[in-house]
């Protein structure tokens, strides 16, 4: 499957698994939503202390599994997992990435303010994957 075909599935959806590798090497998984930027990057709001995280940190080889709605068809991602600084201070450069992944996926906060404070207090980053290679199946 080409990498092409497979961002064309996977962003007609927003929620996946995504799924990275363990110290000990056994993998990881966890539900996300997420988003496909215009260059065919994908991008998670992650917060630092949580496994996902730091596993990505430590091995950046991450999957991310996206399937149809009635699980007849899916596609898996792999690819190589980069961390944005993590925001510090509200309204700082990677606060204010986040909430542009906020308005991406789910649109207007009621209070952006409030939003920006919550992106330092969670210790949140964006995890970006660069896809390398992708297999599943679809629909003909």
């Amino acid at each position: 499957m080409e990498i092409d075909e497979a961002l064309t599935f996977v962003r007609d959806h927003r929620n996946g698994v995504l799924t990275t590798i363990k110290r000990d090497g056994r993998p990881q998984l966890s539900n996300i939503i997420y988003a496909v930027q215009d260059d065919g990057t994908i991008d998670i709001s992650v917060t630092a202390p949580r496994a996902k995280t730091r596993n990505a940190a430590r091995d950046p080889r991450v999957s991310l599994h996206v399937s149809r709605d009635d699980f007849y068809a899916y596609v898996v991602i792999d690819g190589d997992a980069s961390l944005s600084p993590r925001s510090t201070e509200p309204g700082d450069e990677a606060g204010l990435r986040l909430q542009a992944l906020y308005r991406q996926l789910v649109g207007e906060h009621e209070d952006w303010d409030e939003y920006l404070r919550a992106m330092v207090t969670d210790q949140r980053q964006v995890l970006t994957i660069r896809p390398t290679h992708a297999y599943g199946m679809l629909p003909s």
